[in-house]
């Protein structure tokens, strides 16, 4: 379950937890810490992005408080895991890799000019994911 701790995501979380509870399965929680957009002199990269080490231990440190806030929900198993990379990519490599049965992801429900510019890193883990996506949007009823 990709976490970027936004309100969304935590809604999320709430999906995940309740179908691991009703069907007795562990929850994965992953967090992956994007490199910063590096300055270009006339088109070229003058240096490969950097990744901080600051937000990666930021990230598994709220990681880790959600996973605890997982466990006393009644959820038996639950692992964190923080990568970096692009967050699509470093999410379906996780799911292949971990052979998960099934993805649950938030997204913002952007269309328009919105989509077409900020793209939507839920639509990228929907096309190239090796599971089923279960995509929660913030405009939608409850159902667990």
């Amino acid at each position: 379950m990709p976490v970027d701790f936004s309100p969304l995501s935590k809604k999320a979380l709430q999906y995940a937890a309740r179908l691991a509870q009703q069907f007795g399965t562990e929850v994965i929680l992953i967090h992956v810490v994007e490199p910063e957009i590096p300055p270009t002199f006339d088109g070229f990269m003058i240096a490969p992005p950097p990744i901080s080490n600051g937000a990666s231990a930021s990230g598994a440190n709220q990681l880790k408080k959600l996973a605890n806030s997982v466990r006393s929900a009644g959820v038996g198993h639950v692992e964190s895991v923080v990568r970096s990379g692009l967050a699509a990519h470093e999410i379906v490599e996780a799911a292949k890799a971990r052979d998960v049965d099934l993805i649950v992801i938030a997204t913002n429900g952007y269309t328009g000019w919105k989509h077409f510019a900020i793209g939507s890193t839920a639509e990228r883990v929907v096309r190239a994911a090796p599971c089923p996506v279960l995509v929660a949007r913030e405009k939608e009823h409850e159902f667990v």
